[in-house]
């Protein structure tokens, strides 16, 4: 197998070849609030690049090369009492971001604790699911573009748990994964997949390649930034608003995917301790004038989609790293 390869020796870089206790990172991951940044959105089966709320490209690609670098500790929770109404977005009605005990912000908490909760109950939503929701959000970093801005990503329960099946891993198989295997998840170019059978839209999760020392220094550094720690921290004032009515939007195409090794391929030597960091992007448009604010809708969260719409086909194209250099001109 490949991935038997990938953790070999020999392929590790320097910092990851002592044994290793289990980061925080990857505890949090292995099951162990508004943010006014980037985001990477999966509503609709499509990965979508959400900036303040509103989108500004979406990726054609089924897959998507991230760096994990940061996680909420603890998986929260979600109940909407009503039918969710695009038109007329709601906050939830309960929630918990330890999924322990309600937030004291909550405007209709329906149990003293989430365990006791019968919102919590197997079939007290739909068929056989519960009625609140499990979520966790995530900081991550484009893997094309280590030194560019951190977004989040809110994974629902079913990219969360579950069995792997061959390299097929939820999150937290994902992450138990590599530990296993004494590797962290934050020492990986990670590969975020939809699951095509299903129709609502789950991840599924495989290491592509170690970060080299680098690399490695430049992802550890973002992911105690504020904007990392505000990604991970939950709140309910969000949801992706895709306008049925709004112009056409930009296509980003990944390029250059990162290349797992091959089973007969001899292992490649571990990346050498004082590589070069590859330049940043420069953002654009500093000096330019700074177009009209469009005007502000309330957010809040979005569900957990129950059909799949079939992934926009737009004429213009771009590289995920140069849409992400531009969103610096309308901050």
């Amino acid at each position: 197998m490949a991935n038997v390869v990938l953790f070999d020796p020999k392929q590790r870089p320097e910092y990851a070849l002592a044994k290793q206790e289990a980061s925080a990172l990857t505890k949090s991951l292995a099951g162990g609030g508004g943010f006014p940044g980037k985001r990477i959105s999966i509503k609709g089966g499509v990965f979508r690049l959400i900036s303040d709320g509103k989108e500004v490209a979406a990726i054609e690609e089924r897959f998507l090369d991230v760096v994990i670098v940061r996680a909420a500790a603890h998986i929260g929770r979600m109940y909407f009492s009503k039918a969710f109404d695009e038109d007329a977005p709601a906050a939830p009605d309960c929630w918990s971001a330890d999924g322990v005990t309600p937030n004291a912000t909550a405007s209709n908490q329906q149990s003293e604790s989430c365990a006791t909760c019968e919102q919590n109950v197997k079939g007290s939503g739909n068929e056989e699911s519960r009625a609140c929701r499990f979520s966790q959000r995530v900081a991550a970093v484009l893997a094309n573009d280590i030194e560019g801005d951190v977004m989040q990503l809110n994974l629902p329960a079913q990219s969360l748990f579950g069995k792997e099946e061959g390299d097929n891993r939820p999150l937290q198989a994902y992450a138990r994964y590599l530990a296993a295997n004494n590797a962290q998840v934050e020492q990986f170019i990670t590969r975020l997949k939809f699951d095509v059978s299903v129709a609502n839209p789950k991840l599924f999760f495989k290491p592509m390649r170690w970060l080299v020392d680098s690399e490695y220094a430049v992802t550890q550094a973002k992911g105690t930034t504020d904007d990392a720690v505000r990604a991970v921290t939950m709140t309910v004032s969000q949801m992706d608003k895709v306008a049925p009515a709004a112009p056409a939007k930009k296509v980003a195409k990944v390029v250059a995917p990162v290349q797992e090794p091959a089973d007969d391929d001899p292992p490649p030597p571990a990346p050498p301790a004082a590589a070069t960091e590859a330049p940043s992007t420069p953002k654009k448009g500093r000096g330019r004038p700074k177009k009209p604010a469009a005007p502000v809708e309330s957010p809040a969260p979005e569900p957990v989609l129950k059909t799949t719409p079939t992934a926009p086909t737009l004429p213009e194209r771009k590289d995920v790293a140069s849409v992400a250099a531009q969103w610096g001109e309308d901050d």
